[in-house]
Formats: C-alpha cells, sequence, structure tokens
C-alpha cells in the first residue's frame, strides 16, 4: 500500500467507515538515527509513529522478537472480522470456560451454553480481555484452534510482520513472539475496521439479558482511554510482562505506539503517556526521530 493510506487511517480512527477489507500492511518509515534527547523509557521495548506522515517517532529495541501477551487478541479480531459476520451466533462451550480458568487467564465470564453474536464477543474479546471469547470464537471461524492459528499467522505474512509467530488466540504463556514494530504495524490495519475501531475506544460495554444469555458488564483495561487515547489493547503474563498497544490523537496527528516488558500496570500507562506527552510538546522535529539501543 502507499503512504496515502497511512494518511487516511488517522480520520478512520475517529469516524465510522465502511465494512473494511484486507489489509496490507501500511508502510512505516525506516526508524531515523537518534537526532535529539528522548524520553526515559523503562519499558523493555517500545515504538511511537505518527501515522499522519508515517514516521517513526521513538525506537526502542522495537526489532527484538518477544512474548507480547494479550496483544495476540487483536489479531484474533483481525481474522474474525474477515471471516464472520457480526450478526453470527455462537455458543459457548465447557471446553471455552475451561480453557481459559485452566489457564489462569482474564475472562469475560461466559458460561457453557450462553449464545451471543459475533458483535458481542468481539467486546468480550477487547474490553476485559477474555480468553473464553477468544477460544470460543477460534473454535468457530478455524473451524478448531489448530486452524485458526494458521489463519493468524496467515494474516500476518500478508501484513508483513516477519518477526511474528502466532500459537494460540489469546496470549497465554507459549512460543509465540512478535515486536514492538509488528506490533504497531498491527495496530494500524487493525484500526482502519471501523468495527475494531469502535469496540477499542468503548470504555464500558453492557450486554443485557436475553433467552439465548445472560448479563455482562465488560470494561476496558486500558486506562489510557482516560486521557484521550482511541484504543487500543493491554497484555500482561510474567514471561512478557506488562504490554500496550495505544493509538491517540495529539495536536490534530495520530500516533501509534506500543509498550513491551514494563515492570507494572502502571508503569506501562505512565510510558505511553510520556512518549505522546514528549512528541505532543514539539520534542521531535519534521522528519526526526530518536532510536534506542
Amino acid at each position: 500500500m502507499r503512504n496515502g493510506v497511512i494518511i487516511a487511517l488517522a480520520a478512520a480512527l475517529v469516524t465510522a467507515g465502511t465494512a473494511a477489507a484486507p489489509a496490507q500492511a501500511a508502510p512505516i518509515k525506516t526508524a531515523p538515527t537518534k537526532t535529539t534527547q528522548g524520553p526515559s523509557v523503562t519499558a523493555r521495548e517500545a515504538y511511537l509513529v505518527d501515522t499522519t506522515d508515517g514516521t517513526v517517532q521513538f525506537a526502542k529495541r522495537e526489532t527484538r522478537r518477544v512474548p507480547v501477551a494479550s496483544l495476540t487478541k487483536v489479531m484474533t479480531a483481525y481474522v474474525v472480522r474477515r471471516q464472520a459476520r457480526l450478526d453470527d451466533v455462537v455458543t459457548i462451550t465447557k471446553a471455552d470456560v475451561r480453557y481459559a480458568t485452566a489457564g489462569g487467564a482474564t475472562t469475560a465470564g461466559l458460561r457453557a451454553g450462553e449464545r451471543l453474536t459475533v458483535r458481542d464477543l468481539l467486546y468480550g474479546l477487547m474490553l476485559p480481555s477474555g480468553a473464553d471469547a477468544a477460544h470460543a470464537l477460534a473454535e468457530r471461524y478455524g473451524p478448531g484452534t489448530t486452524k485458526f492459528v494458521a489463519k493468524m499467522n496467515d494474516a500476518a505474512r500478508a501484513l508483513g510482520l516477519r518477526d511474528t509467530r502466532y500459537t494460540n488466540p489469546d496470549g497465554l504463556p507459549s512460543k509465540g513472539y512478535s515486536t514492538a514494530r509488528d506490533q504497531a504495524t498491527l495496530a494500524l490495519a487493525a484500526l482502519r475496521d471501523p468495527v475494531i475501531a469502535s469496540v477499542a475506544k468503548t470504555p464500558k460495554r453492557v450486554v443485557g439479558k436475553s433467552a439465548g444469555h445472560r448479563g455482562h458488564v465488560w470494561r476496558n483495561t486500558n486506562d489510557l482511554l482516560d486521557d484521550g487515547a482511541v484504543g487500543l489493547k493491554t497484555g500482561f503474563t510474567n514471561q512478557a510482562g506488562y504490554c500496550l498497544s495505544f493509538a491517540a490523537i495529539r495536536g490534530g496527528r495520530t500516533y501509534v505506539g506500543v509498550v513491551l516488558g514494563e515492570r507494572s500496570d502502571k508503569a506501562r500507562f505512565a510510558t505511553a503517556r510520556k512518549l505522546l506527552d514528549w512528541v505532543s510538546e514539539g520534542a521531535v522535529s519534521e522528519g526526526a526521530g530518536v532510536t534506542l539501543p
């Protein structure tokens, strides 16, 4: 895709568009050499790109392959959007519930026998980071988790994510890996989808009780929404540390960033705010950025 796609993305993050078609990776310009003093970042890896013109503003070990925890679910949502209709109904099984519970994962509180639409399950996947929702969607649209993960890896290759490999649809500890740069590219592609963009910036989703399911209230784990962010996803495992993929608009420019391997929940949001404050204060000149070893 041409660089103009990135420019169009900025508007797509805040306004609804037509149904998204499968997308190639949005081009990101190569990170420049260090030209100015960047902020101190405690995350093991970090990356920030200005999607308005495609320039990298900050990069720290952005190509190192590491686990990304529940940021994996962004790809799960991306694949589901290309396989499913929003009004499709998925029945939750005992295996879906047992999988999440046995793995000690965060859940959407789903119960076996509940029947929910794909639209609702996308909220259950992205807001409370439900591994039960991820498993249910993967089982339906693989069909089966193995085939679904293969579709995730096919999508990663199509998007040009050369340093990414998925082994499950939820990010629980495994041999899967990605990089901060690849996750930023994925975020760009995912947020071009108006449904994913809308879900990702929703603070709370209330699903009323019906004949097919009980009532659910799902709250977004992304505290950066309180600071004007428009997405995207949190993640945590002991192996991956605290992770965050985010998008925000500052000074009329749209930034997408990734923080991996932070030391605490608060630290990941503090790091994201620090990066956004730094670029919005004009610390980075046009076409310049900071690359740290």
